[in-house]
Parts: C-alpha cells; structure tokens; sequence
C-alpha cells in the first residue's frame, strides 16, 4: 500500500487518470480501483446519485470482478446503510469495525457465526457544492483504516466528483441524444405513409428496432371502448396475439388505459398482480406497455415484450412513449385518410357513373325539356316542371344572369356554383353549366347540374385532415427544435459521434417544419392572405441557401448539385423563406426521382423574351412527366398512376401557390424517360437595399 503522507503525486496521477474519460462506466471503474489500489482495500463500492438525489448508476467490485447492483440491494444501503447515512449527511465517515457501528447495513457474511467483522471509509462524492455520488471501500480486517486513510480517501473524492459529474452528464446528454434522434426517425418513417395497415408496420418495426425485443403488440379500443383488439403484432407469437378481444378494463392493460402512462413489469410479483401472464401464454421476461393517444385521448396500446437480456433499458419507457404518441397521431391520420379515400371514391362514382340534371330553356328562362335526373334532383312530375322557370329552381350568383339570356353568345359556356331548390323546399349545392345553343331549331339555353355535395363534404374532410397533420405536428415540432438546441449547446464540441448524431436529428426535424409550414402556406394562400414578409434579395443568395439545405439529402444519395448562376447581379422581392422552400422542394423532389450517384442542376437566367424576369430552373435526370400530367402534378393531394415514391402529394401545390402569390409562373419541362426541368418566373426588384 502506497505510503499517504506524500499523497501529491499520487492525485496527480489519480486525476489524469480519470480525466481522460467521459464514459460514465470507465470514470467510476477507474475512480474505484485507484480507491482499492491506494487504500488497500479488498472491495468498495460506488453510486451516482442525480440531482434529487436518487440513484442513477452504481458500481461494485469485489475478488478483482466488477458486479452490477441489485435494485433492492442499492435501495436498502441508501436507506438503511453508511451510504445512506453519508450522503444524507454530507460528511465521510469511518469504521473501524462494522460490528460495532450501526449505520452498517449487515449483510449474511457480518452475522456472528462468520468471520465477518470488518473496517470501511465511505466518503461524499461532491462537485461544486453539488452531492454527485458516495464512495466505500471495506477491508476484511477490523482496525485496519485511520484517520490518514480517511483523508487519502476524501482527497480521491474530491478529484473524483469533477469527472463523475461531467461523466453524469456526457451520459445523459448522449442518451438524451439518442432518445431524440430515435423519435425524430420514428416520426418520419410513421408519418410517411397514410395506408392504415402501413402504418401499423411502421409502428411495429420502429418499436422492434428501437428496443430489440423479442414481440411487438399494437392494440386498438373498439367503438364503445369496452374492449381492446389486438390489430397488428410481430415477432414471437404474433400469430397467436393478432385479432385477441381482452377487456379494456382488467389487468395492466386497464392500468395502462386508466392512468394513461406507461408501465415497465419486471418482478413475478408485478406479473402476477396486473395478470400479465394471461395476456402472454409464452415464458415473460419483462413487458413494457404505454398508451396510445391522440390529443388527450387513448386509442389503444402498444406493448414490447421480452427484451434479449430480460431487462429495458433505463430509456425504453421514454422512447415507448414517444412512439405511442407518435403512433397516436399516425393512426389518427391514416383513419381520416381512408375515410377521405372513401368520400372521394363515392364522389368519383356519382360523377361518372350517373347522368347529371339537365334542363332547357327559352332565352327568357322558361323551361322546355329535362331529363331523369332533373326529375329525380328537383323533386317535381314532369309536366309540373316544364311549367316553371329556371329562376324558380335555383339562387342566382351576384351579378347572373345578364338582364336577358340571350345575350349569352352562341356557344359560350358559363360557370357558377348555386343552391338549387326541390320541391320539398330542399337545397342542394351544384355546379351549374349554361350554355347557349340550337335544339330543335330554336335557341335555347342548356342547363347542366352537377350535384356537388360529395364534393363540398369531400373539401371539408381535405381540410379537417390538412389541419390535423399541421396542429397534431407543430407542437412536438417545437418541443423537438428547442430540445435540439439543448443538446447542441451542452454536448461536448469535440465529439463527433454526438455532432454527427445531432447534425442528423437536425437535418429531419429541418424538413418535417418545411413540409408543415408549406401546408400552413397552403391554407393562407388559398385563403388570399397577403404576403408581409417581402425583401429584396439576391438571386445567388436564394440558389446558395436551398443547395445548403439540400446538402444532407444529396449526399445520403451520393449525388452532386452544379448551380448554373447566369443572373449573378439580379435582385428580387421576395418572402425569403417561403421561395427558399420552393427551391428546397424542387431539388428534393430531383433528388427523390434521380437514381444515386447522378448530377441534379439548378440555375437563374434573366430570359431574352422577358428581360424584366428572372427564371429559376432545376433539373433532375429522373423517369419525366407524361404531357398530360404536366398540369395536373401543381394540384393538391395528386399522385401519378404508378408511382412508387411516396409522398402527400402537398409540395408541387404548395410551389404553385407560393410562385403566384409573388406575380409568378410555374411550370414543368419533360418527356417521359429523359428527366424534366421545373421552372418558376419571379418578376425582377429594381430597387435593391442602400
């Protein structure tokens, strides 16, 4: 044993030792043995306690082997034993024997038939005034430690307390790291598709990933909520555990629903009493269960099962629940997408399967022929109806009609949206086609109606489900961008695994805010909101801001972005961010249907036709655009017969709105099997900042 009245070089070397390490279980293993090794001790003992004092981690050794704490063994030397009594205290405390003391928790080996008389130092671990921890080493001999051991171990303890907190903390940042990057990834790939059974694959494999266990269950609440049906499973057993019917109110799965959090089952005990056994016929090891919710409500649950070592990590139960909210909103989209599938394949057969109301009229407006469906649409007989005028059948639009329908020009064809009126005094949306023509030598007007309300009730659920993506996705959104920026600002700069970790977590929390504000964009911009946010800016400036933004993606494809810059000097007034988006859109979109390792273009021109224009182009070497779709791509929620690439189909509409807000155009260059060229107009700004 080292001599400790030159104890100098020995905490030098003590504290270079431990300092070298960030790693929580490399600080406390070297703090440890440096203890024993200086000390002379036969084994000791180390726990890390968190700000509110309660254990974290803890390290044992003992025969020159490092052992893991029991949770009811390191329960009872905290309440009951001198680690207990130390850190309460705050003060280091020597035993000469440990027969003798009553602070010692006595353990089988100190009862009176074993030779089990010892001595032990047990010291607080402090950083800043801050208790981090407490430090014991025992000896199997009685009266082997004094006071100069005692000071030898404080003084390793104060060298100690430093490395141990900012171990603490390089642990927790690292940890909170990968808790965020995991739901950060869960969020894309859950959120990516709206097919329901999709998305209970999703859900199922991100959570199978996440924790490496053995079974994954998703459980839904029926209608009335009385009973829970096991929707989707994975893993072992999963053919036995699909389409189960347990009741929602028993057990840990009615604990789980009532109390809406999550809960870890580890103990036989804990199995027993919530009837876990029941749910699982094969051997459990440890069950981790957490709701699923949207808004405040449980929709169900999802529950892990049987991790390899038989123990969750500390963080399963945070990333579970991260998940199930995720889930909860997943699910919730997925069920509004299909009812809005549904509405819109009932409106598609209405459309083409039926023959619309159609009516004829003199130029005064007295009705002369109609058909069946006119019959069937305004409720009267025949003869009643040809007894009418088209004014008695439907509200007029401000301003129609003219003051005689035969100034309607032959031929012309308008358009107008109105409420007609049955018989019943019944309104119905309409869609209404006039046009002037000849039947049976005379000029008439011909009246078309197209019965829009599986349209109308079509709009409304679009809207209800684009409101719920974006108010279900701004929140945790910003809980996320600000969490991130924790991170960044307490990770250590010089670790590149932590960097790399977060640059990543970034760069997807980056997209999901583009994708959510484009949709918000959306809704103002067809509302007609007024753009406020313009800037004059440099046309280089927008080209070099979205190739950064892109940098990530394209790189993840191993594919290169050439900027073509022929409008270096140019200016435009712009909202900045939302042009930004636009070009982010269009280069994500190149590279999406670009194979790997090919070259995406991007470029400004002022064009000779329109010198007071400036045109922005990308081009991708993608499978092109068909002409007849050309157009239709710029709608909302429009997807292409046989594309793979998934997608809302939200961004291209997005761009058009956002071009038009500016004065602009928008367009697509393309022919099927050689790429195609996207392409916006924004008129120049000739008035640039002083």
């Amino acid at each position: 044993m080292m001599e400790t009245s030159a104890p100098l070089e020995l905490l030098y070397q003590i504290s270079r030792e431990i300092a070298a390490a960030l790693d929580l279980h490399t600080v406390l293993r070297r703090v440890l043995s440096a203890a024993l090794q200086h000390v002379g001790a036969e084994r000791g003992s180390i726990v890390v306690v968190d700000d509110q004092g309660k254990p974290v981690e803890a390290t044992l050794v003992y025969g020159n082997q490092y052992h893991e704490h029991t949770t009811a063994r390191l329960r009872d030397t905290l309440e009951r034993g001198l680690a207990g009594w130390v850190i309460r205290n705050r003060k280091p405390a020597l035993v000469p024997d440990t027969r003798r003391d009553e602070r010692w928790l006595r353990r089988p080996d100190d009862t009176r038939s074993e030779t089990g008389a010892k001595s032990a130092i047990c010291v607080p671990l402090l950083a800043r005034e801050k208790l981090v921890g407490v430090l014991t080493v025992v000896h199997p001999q009685p009266g082997t430690f004094n006071e100069q051991h005692l000071n030898l171990m404080q003084a390793i303890a104060d060298q100690a307390g430093i490395a141990i907190l900012n171990a603490r903390l390089y642990t927790e940042s690292q940890r909170q790291a990968r808790v965020m990057s995991a739901l950060v990834e869960c969020a894309i790939t859950i959120n990516a598709s709206l097919e329901l059974n999709e998305v209970y694959r999703r859900i199922l494999h991100q959570t199978m990933q996440a924790l490496q266990v053995e079974t994954v269950v998703l459980g839904l609440l029926d209608e009335k909520g009385e009973a829970l049906i096991f929707r989707a499973a994975d893993g072992r057993q999963a053919g036995s555990l699909l389409n189960r019917t347990l009741p929602a109110d028993q057990g840990i799965l009615g604990w789980v629903l009532r109390q809406g959090k999550g809960m870890i089952l580890t103990s036989p005990e804990e199995k027993r009493r919530f009837g876990a056994t029941e749910m699982f016929e094969g051997q459990l090891k440890a069950m981790a269960l957490v709701p699923i919710q949207d808004r405040e409500r449980t929709l169900g649950i999802l529950a892990a099962i049987n991790p390899p070592s038989g123990v969750f990590d500390p963080d399963a139960l945070l990333v579970m629940t991260g998940i199930g909210s995720l889930a909860g909103i997943a699910i919730q989209n997925a069920l509004s997408a299909e009812r809005l599938q549904a509405a819109q394949r009932r409106y598609q057969e209405l459309f083409e399967g039926s023959i619309d109301a159609i009516l004829f009229t003199d130029l005064e407006g007295r009705i002369l022929e109609s058909n069946r469906q006119a019959l069937q649409l305004f409720g009267y007989e025949k003869q009643t109806l040809l007894s009418l005028s088209i004014e008695h059948l439907q509200a007029w639009p401000p301003g129609f009609p003219p003051h005689s329908l035969d100034a309607l020009e032959a031929e012309e064809t308008l358009r107008f949206e109105s409420l007609v009126r049955s018989k019943s005094g019944y309104e119905v949306p309409v869609e209404v086609y006039a046009r002037r023509q000849r039947w049976e030598n005379r000029d008439v007007i011909q009246w078309t109606f197209h019965d829009v309300r599986e349209r109308k009730e079509l709009d409304r659920l679009r809207e209800e489900l684009a409101a719920m993506i974006y108010h279900d996705l701004r929140s945790p959104l910003g809980n996320l961008v600000s969490s991130l920026e924790m991170l960044k600002a307490i990770s250590p700069t010089e670790n590149v695994e932590v960097a790399s970790i977060l640059e990543i977590a970034s760069h997807a929390v980056a997209r999901l805010q583009r994708m959510v504000n484009s949709l918000l964009d959306i809704h103002r911009l067809e509302a007609g909101m007024p753009l406020t946010e313009r800037q004059a800016v440099r046309v280089s400036e927008l080209l070099n801001r979205a190739a950064s933004d892109v940098q990530m993606t394209l790189r993840a494809r191993a594919q290169r972005l050439e900027i073509a810059d022929q409008a270096p000097g140019a200016w435009v007034s712009v909202d900045v961010e939302m042009i930004g988006r636009v070009l982010v859109n269009l280069l994500e979109n190149a590279s999406k249907f670009s194979p790997s390792q090919s070259t995406i273009q991007m470029g400004a021109e002022i064009p000779e036709k329109a010198p007071t224009q400036v045109r922005f182009w990308v081009k991708d070497s993608g499978p092109g655009i068909a002409p007849e779709d050309q157009q239709r791509i710029f709608e909302k929620f429009t997807r292409l017969a046989g594309q793979k690439i998934g997608g809302l189909g939200i961004g291209l509409a997005f761009c058009r709105l956002a071009v038009q807000a500016h004065g602009g155009t928008i367009g697509v260059e393309s022919q099927p099997g050689k790429g195609a060229t996207f392409f916006f107009l924004l008129p120049q700004s000739f008035e640039t900042p002083s």
